[in-house]
């Protein structure tokens, strides 16, 4: 009997990893887990090819992952025996052209000196604040981050509890941008804190919400947790997490073309496929996908309550996607601001191109005008000095993002040759910091946009690589929720908390709740916001 000719206890559709990592708890627990996939490869984000050169392994999607060697699911799924992470001691360098370079690292007073050389005042400030980030870290954001969102008002309750609470309920109803521009005096230190808050730091989209529920502005003074590289390419996460879904009994279909999902008596009982068959659920159906091709493609509107369509239409995406450029190289970049502070060479995520404030509103103002940037800033990273597997011996690997609209106005330019002269203004830009990214010392180009993403990844609507966007109205208590208004059917994606990017987060929580929800036995203990918000003290 082949797999789509047997009834299971759960269905899950989508082997990207947060259904990787739901998988692998509900096997666990002794369930006939069925997982599948519309495409033959998994891992979703978690992408590395040898897409330039043989041996030369690029990170197409997910290159960082926030503090992943330390989530509960990593630890909870003995993930360490067959993944490992990388934790630089320099997580993020900006260099600049006036010869000078930022870099911030794991260690504090090391990260002070580097600040204190633009500005005193600022070094005082992120002192000051990174005290209080580093417990708000500990107690509230990651906690948060791996327990189903409280309602506003018992979060509110609780945060007020403790003077950390409340700083952390201060900043949550403060604008990012506001905050890096009251706190700090020197350009270059505002514009490395807004990179690391807003992941690639060439956007402010997600800063310039009035309010941060998720507190996200913290993370930027915290330097104990932090960015990690897989080894070998993020595609070992995906690979981990297949070996230990599949050693605890689950099993995984690629190629599987689903027309609908079936409902039956107001539950969800299994998946129709478009040759006809139909595979049975017998306890529960779960979607990875994003909510549109979920609830539109595979429900359809007519079994959704008015409220319920409501919510689907008011569901917003990033207004804005990646344009990839990833590089084979003969020497890893080497910065003329090396001479400054050579561990900027070293810093696992570069900012780059952007000197000013200005010039970084410049890159937001033209992205909404649906306009190529003028200013050419982008966040890369020297992703084979700190893990020489990406590539061959004494070879060397970089990449660069750049924010770019999905179809911006090019004019009469043929959409290959705009790709080939923005990717070569972006080279010429970073040899202005690096001047060995250049010549014959590039071997190998290979540019990555949304036009092909989205066409591979159709999850990513639209190149949204979060499947959907970190404003203020969808993110914690506003998410757009685990369970679905059709039993037996959960959202266990990135539009659930806590949002797109690799964080596992909603595969594991939704683990949780489905485990509860049908009376399976919970072999680990899921992490509860209430129990750890409960449980803070007064530092």
């Amino acid at each position: 009997m082949t797999a789509l000719e047997r009834t299971y206890d759960g269905i899950i559709i989508g082997a990207g990893h947060h259904g990787l990592v739901l998988g692998s708890y509900l096997a666990k627990a002794g369930l006939d887990i069925l997982l599948v996939d519309r495409r033959l490869d998994y891992g979703g984000g978690l992408c590395t090819k040898e897409a330039t050169l043989p041996g030369f392994y690029h990170n197409l999607h997910s290159i960082n992952h926030f503090h992943i060697s330390e989530t509960p699911w990593f630890k909870d799924l003995g993930l360490a025996e067959r993944v490992t992470y990388i934790t630089p001691r320099y997580e993020f360098g900006q260099p600049h052209l006036d010869g000078s370079a930022l870099v911030f690292g794991r260690d504090l007073e090391e990260t002070l000196a580097n600040v204190a050389r633009f500005s005193q005042k600022d070094a005082r400030t992120f002192r000051e604040w990174n005290r209080k980030a580093e417990q708000i870290t500990r107690d509230i954001f990651l906690p948060e981050r791996y327990s189903e969102p409280l309602p506003q008002a018992e979060r509110e309750r609780l945060l007020a509890r403790t003077a950390g609470g409340r700083d952390f309920l201060v900043m949550t109803q403060r604008q990012p941008l506001d905050v890096v521009n009251e706190l700090f005096e020197n350009d270059h230190v505002k514009l490395l804190f807004l990179f690391k808050v807003s992941l690639f730091g060439t956007w402010l989209v997600d800063t310039m919400s009035k309010t941060s529920p998720m507190g996200s502005i913290i993370r930027a003074f915290d330097l104990q947790s932090g960015y990690q590289l897989c080894q070998g390419g993020s595609f070992n996460l995906a690979r981990g997490l297949m070996e230990t879904f599949i050693a605890a009994g689950g099993r995984f279909q690629p190629q599987v073309a689903i027309d609908r999902i079936v409902v039956e008596g107001g539950r969800a009982t299994g998946i129709a496929l478009t040759d006809g068959r139909t595979v049975r659920a017998r306890q529960f159906v779960s979607s990875t996908l994003d909510v549109h091709q979920t609830f539109e493609k595979l429900i359809g509107r007519t079994q959704l309550p008015q409220a319920f369509t409501r919510k689907l239409d008011d569901f917003q995406y990033t207004g804005w996607t990646l344009f990839g450029v990833h590089l084979a190289l003969e020497e890893s970049p080497n910065f003329t601001a090396a001479q400054f502070d050579p561990n900027v060479n070293r810093a696992l995520k570069w900012s780059l191109g952007a000197e000013t404030m200005e010039d970084l509103f410049s890159a937001f103002t033209d992205v909404r005008a649906n306009k190529a940037p003028k200013v050419i800033q982008f966040g890369s990273g020297p992703m084979s000095l700190l893990d020489p597997t990406q590539a061959p011996s004494g070879k060397h690997t970089t990449y660069a993002w750049h924010v770019m609209p999905l179809d911006p106005d090019i004019g009469t330019q043929s959409w290959d040759d705009f790709k080939e002269e923005f990717s070569e203004k972006i080279i010429e830009t970073f040899a202005r910091y690096a001047p060995n990214v250049s010549g014959k010392k590039i071997l190998g180009k290979y540019v990555y946009t949304a036009k092909e993403y989205a066409q591979e990844m159709i999850n990513m609507r639209g190149g949204d690589i979060f499947m959907g966007a970190f404003n203020a109205e969808q993110v914690m208590f506003n998410h757009f929720g685990y369970r679905t208004p059709i039993p037996n059917l959960y959202m266990s994606g990135s539009a659930a908390h806590p949002g797109g990017a690799i964080s596992g987060g909603a595969g594991y929580i939704s683990a949780g709740l489905i485990a509860r929800d049908i009376g399976a036995k919970l072999w680990w203990k899921p992490w509860d916001a209430h129990e750890a918000l409960g449980a803070m003290q007064e530092a």
